[in-house]
């Protein structure tokens, strides 16, 4: 996969994306990265890439020549279709679903906007994808897009040792994920539940489950509205 950021603070991405699970991405040639400072397309003399906005109002917005400029550099040098994502509040909000999803793909444009916002034909006439990653506004668009990067890279073959990793953590089952225990089995009175040390799997695989459908229920009733319960499944929620 390759990811593309426009940005106009690139040395922002270098500590995420040289580090962890990203860096052992990059090595393992699951992904590959670049920044490219959309100042440096401004064809105005002082390399402005805002400007007031029409009808007046508070802030700076982010001119369209800059970033249409940007990404149709981008696409000139692949065969591609990449899918040109702009994270901005106004998005739909990123789940798990959407990570799944983008960690198809072969190649995603990130625009990270600052300021006001943006030109309404960027929107309009650019991107492919809106994403926002909650209801709360950030001074740029830099860390929301690595969140998203972040979540979509350790999708990808290979990249996380254990592949059953991704695959059962919160919100990839469509429940929030059991709680999980470790050695010592005694830790000054705290026991690890006993169905955990059965080797009885299960037994095992039954108390995972009703836990984690019980943690669910507890802390994000709403994606039980549309999880497909079994009947044992009905069962194990009514004795709660």
């Amino acid at each position: 996969m390759k990811i593309d950021f426009l940005t106009l603070f690139p040395d922002m991405f270098t500590g995420v994306m040289e580090s962890s699970i990203m860096k052992k991405a990059q090595e393992k040639n699951a992904f590959q990265y670049r920044t490219f400072d959309f100042r440096s397309f401004a064809t105005n003399k002082h390399n402005k890439v805002d400007d007031y906005p029409y009808g007046g109002g508070a802030g700076m917005v982010l001119m369209p020549q800059p970033i249409f400029d940007c990404v149709d550099s981008i696409k000139e040098e692949t065969t591609d279709n990449p899918r040109v994502i702009l994270m901005c509040p106004q998005g739909e909000t990123f789940t798990q679903k959407k990570a799944e999803e983008l960690s198809e793909e072969d190649h995603l444009i990130f625009i990270c906007g600052h300021y006001e916002g943006y030109d309404e034909r960027i929107r309009e006439h650019l991107v492919t994808d809106e994403i926002s990653i909650g209801d709360f506004v950030l001074t740029g668009g830099e860390l929301g897009a690595m969140v998203v990067t972040d979540s979509i890279v350790r999708l990808l073959p290979e990249v996380l040792g254990n592949k059953a990793s991704a695959q059962e953590d919160s919100f990839s089952t469509g429940l929030l994920e059991h709680p999980h225990y470790t050695r010592p089995a005694d830790y000054k009175g705290m026991q690890v539940p006993e169905s955990l040390r059965s080797g009885n799997h299960q037994k095992i695989a039954d108390w995972r489950k009703k836990e984690s459908l019980k943690r669910t229920k507890e802390r994000r009733p709403d994606l039980l509205e549309n999880y497909p319960l079994s009947e044992k499944e009905k069962e194990w929620l009514s004795e709660e």
